[in-house]
């Protein structure tokens, strides 16, 4: 309900999630090397986790080799996308689209809302990009430039208040994958301090 109302998909729910309360461990993050040494420390301890994130780089066809490009770049930090549906031979190691989620070597890995929905982990780590950014003064705004979702690009061109929403349920997915805890990073500086402000 937390999350329906930031994204502004309800007006139900409390404006600031008090973690205590929900009973719900969910943090914000200074980088993705700090996510990634979160969803280390969950899977150390049992709890099945994985990486996720909004679809703001391209996703490359695997090398020759079979291995996966590494396509996700946040600063010096950078990992591939899982593989595609359509990947042929893999390189040893690295699991098919369906298996990501489950597979212990889908770690390695970046999922999507593509791959992701449909699935639940014990904790998620979500990198948010910007294709949707908090402004002061008007609220959220969707950055189409910043998407590599072809599919929902096309509805920016048509209605853009409709690919918007679409940008919030993208996020709603991911923030949502994770049944004991999530984890997020921000790309956007106004982005993370709005949100890690409605947090206590």
């Amino acid at each position: 309900r937390w999350v329906d109302r930031l994204l502004g998909v309800s007006k139900d729910g409390d404006e600031i999630l008090d973690i205590e309360q929900a009973g719900f461990d969910f943090s914000v993050v200074g980088s993705p090397t700090e996510l990634e040494q979160k969803i280390q420390e969950a899977l150390k301890a049992g709890q099945n986790s994985r990486l996720v994130a909004g679809f703001c780089w391209p996703w490359s066809d695997p090398l020759s080799d079979g291995t996966l490009v590494n396509d996700v770049i946040v600063g010096d930090w950078q990992r591939p996308w899982n593989a595609k549906s359509t990947a042929g031979r893999l390189a040893p190691g690295i699991p098919s689209s369906n298996a990501w989620a489950i597979d212990p070597e889908g770690v390695h890995q970046v999922g999507c809302v593509y791959t992701a929905q449909g699935f639940e982990f014990d904790r998620v780590g979500v990198i948010w990009g910007d294709d949707l950014v908090w402004r002061a003064g008007k609220g959220w705004v969707a950055q189409a430039q910043h998407s590599f979702d072809s599919v929902v690009k096309r509805a920016d061109k048509k209605d853009p208040e409709f690919y918007r929403k679409l940008i919030a349920q993208t996020y709603r997915v991911l923030l949502t994958r994770g049944m004991n805890g999530c984890a997020v990073t921000f790309t956007d500086d106004e982005t993370r301090n709005y949100v890690r402000g409605l947090i206590k």
